[in-house]
């Protein structure tokens, strides 16, 4: 098993997620020997886990089932066990698309936190590309560095603690791509320019609050960057549902016969337009937006740096 390359069975020391529903999955370290509970029941790792094919539906001591799914980064970003605020997908496909990466990319992160967005750019730049991750905190970084090992990147990521403000990326002039996700990133922006290649490349900064953005923007023009730009996405998700509306009175039921195409000889239409114009109302699919909604996350600040 690999976050990178995708595997057909289940073996010895994979991460595999046990999903029970949409709303309800988590992940698993699967080990010969070892038991997992559900409220379905126990997953014996050795006979129902180990040697199965991904996708496939284990039944539980309960009587109940779940599905076993290979782990992604979208699946891993829903599931991780959280050390820090994470970023989400809907920001995470902004983010990938505007720093222009791709397969051989190389990429500088700050910082690395829960590993979520660090998932999403391995993938992306897999299988020739490489990630350097920063991060300040000691115990997250020997944490993000475990996972990685468990999920078999390590030769695709860097992980190094140290200060990014103070002491850079470690790297000089080679990376594509630069991300920002600290709570002071202006005092970044020229360590991030020393990183990225001397033809120039992209930048991005998170931040959650618009006096953030000022900072860092002013410390982009300040070190030659260009094309600077500040975007903030807002999910809206709607249901699909059935609702009736009243039908209105626009004259006699000959007159919507002949107008609506209905054939007068088909007893069949004669009953169906008689049915809708007696009861008052009809039933539409419609889409309708969720009374609440998730919100602000944070500003994402892009810019190019200028080759002159």
């Amino acid at each position: 098993m690999s976050f990178v390359q995708y595997g057909d069975t289940i073996k010895d020391g994979d991460t595999a997620i046990v999903f029970l529903g949409h709303e309800s999955m988590f992940p698993v370290k699967v080990q010969h020997g070892s038991k997992t509970q559900t409220k379905y029941g126990v997953i014996r790792h050795s006979t129902d886990l180990i040697g199965k094919r991904y996708g496939s539906k284990v039944t539980c001591s309960k009587g109940g089932w779940v599905f076993i799914l290979h782990p992604t980064p979208e699946l891993w970003t829903m599931n991780l066990p959280h050390r820090t605020q994470i970023l989400y997908s809907t920001d995470i496909s902004l983010i990938t698309m505007m720093l222009e990466l791709k397969p051989g990319s190389i990429v500088c992160e700050s910082g690395t936190g829960s590993g979520s967005l660090s998932h999403a750019i391995i993938r992306t730049v897999a299988p020739t590309g490489h990630l350097y991750t920063v991060e300040f905190h000691q115990q997250r970084a020997e944490k993000a560095k475990e996972e990685f090992q468990e999920h078999k990147v390590e030769h695709l990521v860097t992980v190094k603690n140290q200060d990014v403000c103070k002491n850079g990326f470690g790297v000089s002039n080679v990376a594509d791509a630069v991300f920002l996700d600290i709570p002071s990133p202006w005092e970044a922006i020229g360590h991030a320019k020393s990183a990225l290649k001397i033809e120039g490349g992209r930048i991005c900064s998170f931040s959650p609050c618009i006096e953030q953005v000022q900072r860092t923007c002013l410390a982009m023009e300040e070190h030659g960057f260009t094309e600077i730009n500040t975007l903030e996405i807002l999910l809206r998700v709607y249901n699909v549902r059935t609702i009736s509306l009243q039908i209105p009175d626009l004259g006699k039921a000959a007159e919507d016969n002949s107008s609506t195409g209905f054939d007068s000889s088909n007893q069949s239409n004669q009953g169906s337009l008689f049915g809708i114009l007696q009861q008052g109302t009809a039933q539409f699919k419609s889409g309708v937006p969720l009374k609440e909604m998730v919100g602000h996350t944070g500003y994402l600040t892009f810019a190019t740096k200028s080759l002159f």
